[in-house]
């Protein structure tokens, strides 16, 4: 999958989850969703992407939630 369809889809979760005021709870909705709803090829490359390039185009919560939550987001042999 390209990578900028990838940071496009997950800044789109990130406006998402923008909305809500607790920005703890708005960085957890963003890592609970993309872990449930993408699958482990694109976690993979997602987090490939911000290992590469320190996270370029992700927008600050969304960077924020797939760096806490890395451990419980990325595929059990990434981690």
């Amino acid at each position: 999958m390209d990578i900028h369809h990838l940071v496009k889809m997950a800044n789109s979760i990130g406006d998402f989850f923008g909305s809500e005021p607790d920005k703890e709870k708005g960085a957890k909705g963003v890592a609970d969703h993309i872990r449930s709803f993408w699958d482990p090829r694109m976690r993979r490359e997602i987090f490939a992407h911000i290992d590469k390039t320190q996270g370029e185009g992700l927008s600050e919560l969304v960077l924020t939630a797939l760096r806490t939550y890395r451990n419980n987001v990325a595929p059990a042999r990434d981690n």
